[in-house]
């Protein structure tokens, strides 16, 4: 992509190149190109104004919501069709086909190139053959959108045309990024005529290289780590391979194995590994977690001081490259040096974005998405062109670490993940930055598909201890008022995990809390060997203890139906409250229940759902097995006696902790040194 041409004296860098699927096309074609059609629009669109007003759903008639849900059904989405992928860059319209690239992939998101570059105009170019006419489109951050550009064609077809013979012409046009402060995109619609084909290649957005902050294009070293999941691993090493345009930024590939099932013993590694030469270095270590695997890597790019970026990419993600290719060519743009962060696609649900770029709520603790955002947009039955929400520029505090490049003098800088196993290193990492000037901006059209989180529980497994540990560790560094509010929040969970009968959990809280307490050179000393020692101290609960099938068990009573309605925010919270006294009070036990009282499934398995239950068989969250959970009052009221003694430790040490674990060096590349000079592997 280091492509770059002269117009006008001016010399241009190709940041954005139209592309198309040619795997899975079946699966994705919604995200890089859709069959035209007109676009739905809520009033608020036009005027703001209209999402002051409410709706007395309690006054509303039943004909009236009937009608009100009938005006809101749109018409199913149709696949795509009437266009034919010619190649990456290469697609033909048959007669009469009208499309609009008006895609997650192929939209120009021109509103965060105005908001975080100097870049003020933009060109665009593409090679085209046939009949039909083109339409460049301008939206701005309300939606809205208008033509800007439209290029009527008239050449010989490429497929009527001899061999050696090239009819296609290019066109071009430079746009201006006036008034997009706030978000807006640029896109193509295509036409072709009703008697021939229209075929469109090498479709590029283009942008002057006089306002590239850095001095040169930027390279980048891509930090992998795996851990007993090579055939994905191996699939994305060889996605990058095979991927000629991003080779040309590539410096160093950092493939840190933590596992037992290696990724270089599997077959097709020695070819992937000759094709990659020097751009890849494989790496064995211990198991130190993501955070230690993608450390590793960040820690190997600041000592061979080539790279001006480091890649943190998942090894199970699926990778749209071009997505490297553009968040490093937009971090070498930006104003300041930032944090580029990528969405992340349900790897099952291909069109479903998780979510693009996250905040962080200090009065929770917890992550949302960013403002205006939402989690699990499905592109395909709301396009882009029908989600006015998405056209303008959200803010993030911090990326996921599917996807998330550094500039590596961020990392010299600030230093490097915390030494935490899992959980909590990406949010952490991107507060830390924050704090000294480094935004993260989670760029639309970068992303990776990834298995979702909608099957899995961290309450349910090992991974609680390390979400609640690390949650309050990031506390301590970013938040060094929050004593009182994080105390709160310390019973909340806890009380949270006894209502829904996972003692177990509640146990892992306790250990987490306690140390919290420890103090950072603990954190450090028990990285190795902390996981055993949480997954031992889970055995024996009753939650814990999982049957590959139901039928191993005495069949329940009764089986769970929801019968709840929904509540207002307000009224849940009470109720949560009141539920949580109730349960304090109670003297119901199911521990010598020789019978289930009822069976919950693990979509349900949520603190309502226990109301005035005492025992039940509850599926796994990856639905392969059950657990038989049994009420223990007694071992409840005596649990959160537990957490209210070491979260009132907690709240009257916060101060000193605070200023501990930030003056400790927790992550500096020094640490980070004597962890891996003492692993069993170097």
């Amino acid at each position: 992509m280091a492509q770059t041409s002269t117009s006008s004296s001016k010399q241009w860098e190709t940041v954005n190149r139209v592309v198309y699927p040619t795997k899975d096309a079946d699966l994705t074609m919604p995200l890089y190109a859709v069959n035209w059609h007109p676009a739905h629009f809520d009033a608020s669109v036009f005027d703001e104004r209209d999402s002051m007003l409410s709706v007395d759903l309690n006054a509303i008639t039943r004909s009236d919501f009937n009608r009100l849900v009938a005006q809101g059904i749109r018409p199913a989405p149709e696949e795509p069709h009437g266009f034919k992928i010619n190649s990456r860059d290469s697609i033909t319209l048959e007669p009469c086909t009208h499309i609009s690239l008006c895609t997650y992939f192929n939209a120009f998101p021109a509103g965060y190139w105005r908001h975080w570059t100097r870049v003020k105009h933009l060109r665009f170019s593409a090679r085209v053959s046939g009949v039909g006419t083109l339409t460049l489109f301008q939206s701005t951050a309300r939606g809205l959108s208008t033509p800007v550009k439209t290029f009527t064609i008239h050449t010989e077809s490429t497929e009527s045309a001899s061999d050696s013979t090239d009819t296609s012409q290019v066109i071009e046009s430079i746009l201006s990024l006036k008034g997009m402060l706030d978000g807006g995109y640029y896109w193509l619609d295509a036409r072709a005529d009703k008697n021939s084909t229209l075929t469109i290649s090498h479709a590029l957005w283009q942008v002057p290289t006089t306002n590239r902050r850095t001095a040169h294009p930027g390279t980048v070293s891509v930090a992998i780590t795996t851990f007993n999941r090579p055939s994905y691993c191996l699939n994305q090493l060889r996605t990058i391979a095979h991927e000629e345009e991003l080779r040309k930024h590539l410096d160093t590939i950092y493939c840190t194995d933590q596992g037992t099932d290696l990724v270089q013993e599997q077959d097709g590694f020695d070819e992937v590994s000759k094709d990659l030469g020097k751009q890849l270095t494989y790496i064995r270590q211990g198991n130190l977690g993501g955070s230690g695997g993608f450390s590793r890597g960040m820690y190997e790019t600041v000592r061979a001081q080539k790279s001006d970026y480091t890649l943190l990419l998942d090894d199970d993600a699926i990778s749209e490259p071009e997505s490297i290719l553009r968040a490093v060519q937009f971090a070498d743009y930006t104003v300041r040096p930032s944090l580029i962060g990528g969405g992340m696609f349900h790897i099952d649900h291909r069109t479903v974005l998780h979510v693009q770029g996250e905040r962080f709520d200090p009065s929770s603790m917890w992550m949302y998405p960013s403002r205006g955002a939402e989690f699990n947009h499905d592109f395909h039955s709301e396009p882009l062109s029908e989600s006015p929400s998405l056209h303008s520029v959200h803010f993030s505090d911090f990326n996921g670490w599917w996807f998330c490049l550094i500039p590596t003098d961020t990392i010299q800088n600030i230093g490097l993940g915390l030494p935490v196993f899992i959980k909590f290193d990406d949010i952490e990492y991107g507060l830390r930055a924050k704090e000294h000037g480094i935004p993260t901006i989670s760029l639309p059209g970068v992303a990776v598909w990834h298995m979702g989180w909608h099957d899995k529980d961290p309450a349910r497994g090992w991974e609680e201890y390390f979400q609640q540990r690390n949650r309050w560790i990031c506390a301590l560094l970013h938040f060094p008022n929050s004593a009182k509010r994080s105390a709160f929040r310390m019973l909340y969970e806890d009380a949270h995990l006894g209502m829904r009968l996972l003692y177990s959990g509640m146990h892992l809280n306790h250990m987490a809390l306690h140390d919290v307490l420890r103090g950072p050179e603990y954190l450090i000393e028990s990285l190795p060997t902390k996981l055993s020692e949480v997954r031992k101290s889970r055995e024996g609960f009753d939650d814990s203890i999982t049957y590959p099938s139901p039928l191993e068990l005495p069949e329940p009573t009764d089986h769970f139906q929801r019968d709840w309605t929904p509540q207002p925010a307000r009224t849940l919270t009470k109720m949560g409250m009141c539920a949580v006294l109730k349960a304090l009070r109670s003297r119901g036990s199911g521990v010598q229940d020789k019978t289930p009282q009822t069976s919950i499934p693990a979509r349900l398995s949520i603190w309502p759902t226990f109301h005035n239950v005492n025992s039940a068989l509850v599926t796994t969250p990856d639905g392969d097995s059950v657990a038989w959970f049994r009420r223990d009052s007694k071992r409840y009221r005596r649990n959160m006696g537990q957490c209210l003694i070491l979260a009132l430790r907690l709240m009257r040490q916060w101060k000193r902790l605070s200023h501990e674990y930030q003056q400790y060096g927790i992550a500096s590349m020094k640490t980070w040194e004597t962890i891996f000079s003492n692993d069993r592997h170097q």
